[in-house]
């Protein structure tokens, strides 16, 4: 009988692991994962619930993603995993799932023309997007990337051959590469092809529909933080994910009306059985686009067919954005977070800039029957939000940089519950096996029962301030720090934590 009970357990537990290949639901970007059999809480001073720790860098601000026996997380390349790489790097690590040692990595020198389209130290910041044995990335230098989930162990795949003059500065010889390093297939430079200017960092999480990519391309101001320096850039667009093509960009004006940065990646739902590119422009307006549905003819940068907008903040002051920046009382909102339809309903958080603008932020829930956006209701968080909603069974979670934790009613947006962590976030809550799973800037990880009332299940003290959002996926959880990577899994102790 026990082993009986044993085989069935195991069983269940297999059926309901699956991989995260990319941040959030696949379609509509929800916070939520079907993970079950995970603990509330780890230990790591003495590695209880920890399958394998790996060390990072010394900031890393991306999101883990976990898909076919790797997992993938970018970092700056502080604590170098390859002598031969030296310096201020993007990095992008991939590691052994099951043991978290380096498979591969990819290292990026940073931008030279203005430290502010690629800030010192900041290192890789999106998060990947897997399909198959591609790897779709951004890297911090605003490039698209088409890497081969192998690495250069297999050969070097692909159109692009100079992986070793693209992971050397300018100003050196290229360096000879060898098993570890990335095999980059093919590369897109949005600089370059689509007229960006970067700022701060590149934070793009790519969607894949059919043959085509959809991205946000973190194009923004320049170093005065007033000025707009390359007016008709896109905010959004489409890449053929076979050979990195551009196909299609939106042609909406939104870079004129940015206040800071584009940050928020695209979402794709159905809306009465229409498919729709959900996207938050960085000038604080909801877009919804149709998809493109063909390859256009090349030479052809086609325009992506608006849909819908909606104004997500009506309290916005007339005029020209910038002169509100270092205003923290009024000015625009935009928009940190993804969208995430769930419900029945469009979930957003945004407000006013958490860096230059005003504290004010929301949690709204637009419905958008017809393709005509409705508020239904607007629910008012305690300071700026960097969070993507996490909506399950009737209840929307969001986080905030006013510490809070806030559960609301997804019907009616009336709050059931705050929890005060006593640290921002800059992670989004995800919810995992009945569930709240968070860790904030001063880092303290925290896990919550899902639920209309609160309860505080786990408090982990991690020492080092906590960016990413929490992965689950095969039965475990990934919790990255600043420097790094805990692999949590149930009744599993580390003989050693670390590499």
């Amino acid at each position: 009988m026990r082993l009986t009970h044993c085989l069935a357990l195991l069983t269940a537990i297999t059926a309901l692991a699956a991989d995260q290949p990319q941040w959030g639901q696949a379609w509509s970007r929800n916070m939520v994962s079907g993970e079950k059999h995970l603990p509330d809480r780890f230990d790591p001073a003495t590695g209880q619930n920890i399958a394998w720790t790996a060390d990072l860098g010394t900031e890393t601000y991306s999101t883990p993603i976990i898909a076919h026996g790797r997992v993938y997380i970018g970092t700056n390349n502080n604590n170098p995993r390859d002598p031969k790489h030296q310096g201020d790097r993007g990095v992008l690590l991939c590691l052994d799932e099951a043991t978290g040692q380096l498979l591969w990595q990819l290292v990026v020198p940073k931008r030279e023309e203005d430290p502010y389209m690629d800030w010192p130290n900041t290192g890789s910041s999106s998060a990947v997007t897997v399909e198959g044995d591609r790897v779709y990335f951004v890297d911090n230098r605003g490039e698209v990337l088409c890497l081969d989930a192998k690495g250069l162990a297999n050969g070097n795949d692909g159109p692009f051959q100079d992986e070793a003059r693209h992971m050397t500065p300018t100003n050196l010889p290229p360096l000879t590469l060898g098993a570890t390093d990335a095999d980059i297939i093919w590369k897109l430079d949005l600089t370059a092809a689509a007229g960006i200017w970067s700022h701060d960092a590149a934070c793009s999480s790519i969607l894949i529909h059919g043959d085509h990519l959809y991205l946000n391309t973190s194009t923004g101001v320049d170093n005065t933080h007033r000025k707009i320096r390359t007016p008709d850039a896109p905010s959004i667009v489409v890449v053929d994910k076979k050979t990195g093509r551009l196909l299609a960009r939106d042609y909406e004006n939104i870079a004129t009306n940015i206040f800071h940065c584009t940050w928020s990646s695209p979402a794709l739902v159905k809306i009465e059985g229409k498919p729709v590119i959900l996207f938050c422009g960085g000038d604080g307006i909801i877009y919804g686009f149709e998809p493109i549905t063909k390859t256009p003819p090349t030479g052809k940068v086609e325009k992506l067919k608006k849909l819908f907008q909606y104004q997500f903040d009506k309290d916005v002051p007339p005029g020209e954005v910038h002169r509100f920046t270092t205003n923290r009382r009024e000015g625009p909102s935009n928009i940190y977070g993804m969208p995430v339809y769930a419900e029945g309903g469009l979930f957003v958080a945004g407000g006013g800039d958490v860096f230059w603008g005003k504290k004010a932020a929301w949690l709204k829930r637009i419905d958008l029957t017809g393709l005509k956006p409705v508020e239904r209701w607007s629910f008012e968080l305690s300071a700026h939000t960097l969070s993507t909603p996490a909506v399950k069974d009737g209840i929307a979670y969001i986080a905030d940089c006013g510490h809070l934790i806030h559960a609301v009613d997804a019907k009616t947006g009336k709050e059931l519950w705050t929890h005060d962590a006593s640290g921002d976030f800059w992670s989004s809550p995800m919810i995992a096996d009945g569930k709240l799973l968070i860790a904030t800037r001063r880092g303290k990880f925290l896990a919550l029962a899902e639920g209309r009332e609160k309860k505080l299940l786990a408090e982990v003290e991690l020492g080092t301030p906590v960016s990413a959002t929490v992965t689950a996926a095969n039965g475990t959880y990934y919790v990255a720090t600043q420097t790094k990577l805990y692999a949590v899994r149930k009744g599993i102790t580390a003989k050693s934590p670390g590499p």
